[in-house]
């Protein structure tokens, strides 16, 4: 593990309260990672870009984490999903789909448009920070992730 300040965690997730609901269970979780949230597809892009209101690169770095939701309004996590595996810059950044679906086809698609791993959210709170810890444990403890992006 690095000496280095721990990359923000960007939850990508329309759901006011799933976020509220996060930001709760990353804290009791004990995950020192920032966590920033955007509200739909077309925002996390904006962010990761670094476009308005997200063009302070500093203020806004790119995550070593993205938690993305499937159903969500302008651009879905589908889209947003396909257009993040398409950038040669954006591409490495783990991307977890959390979802309420536990369709096989969502699954299924998901992982053939590259995402890193799909959980259904759980029905609780306690089956939230579960999976918080989880991927705290894996993705943010146990996994080696690249420092930086290469460049454009």
């Amino acid at each position: 593990m690095s000496s280095l300040a721990p990359a923000p965690i960007l939850i990508a997730d329309d759901d006011p309260d799933d976020c509220l609901l996060a930001r709760e269970a990353f804290s009791e979780g004990r995950i020192p990672n920032r966590l920033e949230f955007v509200h739909d597809g077309e925002q996390l892009l904006d962010y990761l870009h670094h476009r308005p209101p997200y063009d302070d690169a500093r203020r806004y770095p790119l995550p070593g984490l993205i938690v993305l939701d499937l159903n969500m309004p302008r651009m879905d996590g589908r889209a947003a999903l396909r257009a993040l595996k398409d950038d040669p810059r954006l591409r490495q950044i783990p991307v977890i789909m959390l979802s309420t679906s536990s369709d096989a086809e969502d699954i299924r698609r998901s992982y053939a448009d590259g995402v890193n791993s799909f959980i259904s959210k759980p029905a609780s709170y306690s089956g939230l920070l579960e999976v918080v810890r989880s991927l705290g444990g894996y993705w943010l403890n146990t996994v080696e992730l690249p420092l930086e992006p290469p460049p454009s």
